[in-house]
């Protein structure tokens, strides 16, 4: 098979290296052995020879893979791990949400939703639905990306000051939902980390009441956020606000304890 570098229908250069290099790693998930030399990988993947080495080289480098002295063979490296992690962590959080949202849902009669931050939003990535005819829906792949938000405030809560500082300057519809005086957004944030929870009471619209808790892992880091998402008028007319707040700060005591965080754990404010 012919070296994807000399083709002119794929891509050239840095992105033909970086498909190649990702090309010898898949090899590993292909093969059934856990030590494979170079032209084992090469015959796998339909690589030159010389285009493997070199990115076993690379790769090795920056301990994606790691050379067997002995044999001269490569396996995967600890680098790997890392990659994976953030990933993990999602699908782990995720499975140990899902029975708690559901009893929040039963408790409360409304959304429950679990999201985890990518950076920049917070993404939902599981939810249930509410029961009644007029609810929120928190679907997922939903992305909430406003300070508004009771979710991204419990988030940015957790964050470094310099790192919010450079969020909030960078992205106008992140900053929407200031309120108060001097530096309202850093006093909010305070205030979500110092009770533990964030409420989004019609900030973001005028007809959505959410409260957020963060859960967090073995370390006491947040790895995400349940909400609680109901239409305002009837938390209004129920009088419901401290019953969801309550609910929504037992689900993620549940869901933290599942990964190993001792209750009422956390780090030092940021």
């Amino acid at each position: 098979m012919l070296d994807p570098q000399t083709t002119t229908d794929k891509p050239q250069g840095a992105a033909a290296s970086l498909l190649n290099g990702l090309t010898v790693l898949e090899a590993f998930s292909v093969a059934k052995r856990s030590l494979l030399g170079v032209t084992e990988i090469s015959e796998l993947v339909g690589l030159h020879k010389s285009t493997v080495s070199r990115m076993l080289t690379g790769l090795d480098e920056a301990g994606y893979v790691q050379r067997d002295d002995e044999t001269g063979r490569y396996r995967l490296g600890l680098g790997m791990i890392g990659l994976a992690g953030p990933l993990l962590a999602e699908l782990g959080v995720r499975r140990a949400a899902l029975p708690h949202l559901e009893e929040l849902t039963e408790a409360t009669g409304e959304t429950a939703a679990i999201a985890v931050w990518n950076g920049t939003n917070a993404i939902v990535v599981e939810q249930t639905a509410s029961p009644h005819q007029v609810k929120h829906s928190a679907a997922i792949g939903t992305r909430y990306n406003k300070f508004a938000s009771s979710s991204v405030r419990v988030f940015l809560a957790e964050l470094p000051t310099e790192e919010t500082d450079r969020l909030l300057a960078g992205s106008t519809v992140l900053r929407e939902g200031y309120r108060g005086l001097a530096d309202p957004a850093h006093e909010q944030l305070a205030g979500v980390r110092d009770h533990g929870f964030a409420v989004n009471d019609g900030e973001t619209t005028y007809e959505e009441y959410g409260v957020s808790a963060p859960v967090r892992d073995y370390r006491g880091a947040v790895v995400g956020c349940i909400t609680a998402s109901a239409p305002r008028s009837r938390v209004q007319y129920q009088q419901s606000q401290s019953i969801l707040r309550e609910a929504v700060l037992q689900a993620a005591e549940r869901v933290s304890t599942r990964l190993g965080s001792f209750p009422g754990e956390k780090p030092p404010a940021p």
